[in-house]
C-alpha cells in the first residue's frame, strides 16, 4: 500500500478562512478548496428526544482524513491549534445557526446550544456522551427545532457533524509533472519577453 501525500490544513487569514456552517451529513464531500469534512468516524449521539438535543465532534485533531480532488489521493489533517481556532472563529462570527443538510441544502431550526474543546479527557464533559475524546477535538451540542430535520436524525439519515469552511493548505499539494513542466514553460516564455 503507497503511503499518501499528508496535507495540513491551517487557518492563517482569519477575516476569510474558518468554518462557517455546520452540516448535517450521512457521507462527506469536498470541492476544491471549499473542506465538507464528515464525522467519518464518529457517530452523532441523540441526548434527549424530547428536548430534540444531539452531540458529536465536529472536529478531531491529527486524525488522517482521505480526500481526492481530480486525480490527487491524498490525506488531510488539521493540528489541535487549528481545531482551537476553527471552533473560536466559528464562535466569534456568530454561525451558531448556519446549518445545512448534506452540504447541500440550507436548513433553518437547528442551532449551536454548546460548543468546547475538550481540554481534560479524563475530566470532560464528553465523557457523559460517551465520545471517546483523546483531546484537543471540538465538541458541537445543537438542538434542533425543525420537525423534518428532526425525523430525519431520529431515522438514522444523518451520522454525524461536517464543517463546512475555508482552510489553508491546499497549495502545499504536490503538482503533477505535466503542471510543473507548463510552469516551467511558462517561466522559460517569460524570461525571453
Amino acid at each position: 500500500m503507497r503511503k499518501l501525500e499528508e496535507i495540513e490544513l491551517t487557518i492563517n487569514n482569519e477575516s476569510e478562512e474558518g468554518v462557517f456552517a455546520i452540516s448535517l451529513v450521512d457521507s462527506p464531500a469536498i470541492e476544491k478548496n471549499f473542506i465538507a469534512l464528515s464525522s467519518e468516524y464518529v457517530e452523532l449521539k441523540v441526548l434527549d428526544e424530547e428536548k430534540r438535543i444531539v452531540v458529536g465532534f465536529a472536529l478531531i485533531p491529527e486524525k488522517r482524513i482521505y480526500r481526492r480532488i481530480e486525480d490527487k489521493e491524498f490525506n488531510i489533517f488539521f493540528t489541535k491549534e487549528t481545531v482551537r481556532k476553527a471552533s473560536e472563529l466559528f464562535m466569534k462570527q456568530l454561525n451558531l445557526n448556519k446549518f445545512t443538510t448534506e452540504h447541500e441544502k440550507e436548513v433553518n431550526g437547528v442551532s449551536v446550544i454548546e460548543s468546547w474543546i475538550v481540554e481534560d479527557p479524563k475530566n470532560d464533559k464528553s465523557n457523559i456522551y460517551k465520545l471517546g475524546a483523546k483531546g484537543g477535538e471540538w465538541v458541537v451540542m445543537s438542538k434542533i427545532y425543525n420537525d423534518q430535520v428532526w425525523q430525519e436524525v431520529k431515522d438514522g439519515k444523518f451520522k454525524g457533524y461536517s464543517i463546512e469552511g475555508y482552510f489553508d493548505g491546499f497549495d502545499n499539494l504536490k503538482q503533477s509533472e505535466e503542471v510543473d513542466e507548463t510552469k516551467e514553460l511558462i517561466k522559460d516564455f517569460l524570461k525571453e519577453i
